[in-house]
């Protein structure tokens, strides 16, 4: 009864830390009001012009929760069918964000924004299996 099962360790628990943090960030930034996100457009207006709303905030929320969900598992998310996994996880998380802002006032679900979620996660899982970069990644997570 007192056994760890073989593999498992607190440290690598810890792993899963940095997705569990960026996952309460997206649901927080979820909570928030049309509104309150349109009051975030103008400051971001001034550094990038061209931006018109938050679409490409899916991108790179699920690219780095992608990231982090490899950070967790290491180097076995180098496999074929891990890397299917985290972008399913990611793709799951991003439904359950949808649904959850249809609670929320002035914001709706969109099917658009779990393709953008899908998008940002398969490209980190893409870029991760390129051998260079691979390599260097491994090396901050082994």
């Amino acid at each position: 009864m007192n056994q760890v099962s073989k593999g498992f360790s607190f440290t690598r628990l810890l792993r899963f830390l940095p997705a569990v943090i960026w996952m309460t960030v997206i649901f927080v930034l979820s909570s928030r009001t049309s509104d309150e996100i349109n009051t975030f457009l103008p400051f971001f207006q001034t550094f990038f012009p061209f931006m018109e709303g938050f679409d490409w905030g899916h991108f790179v929320s699920y690219f780095i929760l992608a990231l982090t969900i490899d950070y967790g598992i290491g180097k076995t998310a180098d496999r074929l069918w891990m890397k299917v996994i985290i972008v399913v996880l990611c793709g799951l998380y991003g439904v359950t964000d949808e649904y959850h802002q249809s609670f929320v006032g002035g914001r709706m679900p969109d099917a658009m924004d779990v393709r953008n979620d899908l998008i940002g996660a398969a490209i980190w899982t893409a870029l991760a299996a390129v051998p260079w970069i691979r390599k260097r990644w491994r090396k901050a997570a082994p």
